[in-house]
């Protein structure tokens, strides 16, 4: 597993990036809730994971496997499943060739790597993420 210092937090986010990943494999789940403190309160309590406050009502959340973190302010209440990819700008060129959308992918953020979020053909929410160092 790595972290990411975020605030006081440490966000775990998927394995080492000298780890083989594979293409496809979920390496973080961002969870978008209107209360962060209710969704923290309910996945601790059901799975036993560890919050940590990112302000804002915003948490990280460790958990045994993959990273995931929970914004508050998000009526539409939903899961985006982040997959990891060698690299991130060929991969939203074949979301785009395959009918879905992808916005553009940002910049490295140091030590957790580059997203974007993507929409499949029936308008699916989900992310790619290029784990960090990867050319």
């Amino acid at each position: 597993m790595n972290f990411i210092q975020y605030g006081s937090a440490l966000l775990r986010y998927g394995r080492d990036r000298g780890d083989d990943i594979m293409a496809g494999e979920a390496s973080f789940i961002e969870i978008g809730v209107p209360s962060g403190s209710r969704a923290r309160d309910f996945y601790q309590a059901l799975f036993g994971w560890t919050p940590r406050p990112m302000g804002h009502d915003n948490f990280a959340m460790e958990t045994p496997t993959v990273g995931v973190g929970v914004h508050s302010g998000d009526d539409d209440a939903c899961m985006v499943v982040y997959f990891a990819v060698g690299d991130i700008d060929a991969a939203v060129a074949r979301v785009r060739e395959l009918g879905g959308k992808a916005d553009e992918p940002g910049a490295e953020t140091p030590g957790f790597g580059r997203f974007v979020e993507c929409r499949d053909p029936q308008n699916v929410r989900f992310g790619l993420r290029q784990p960090p160092g990867r050319p």
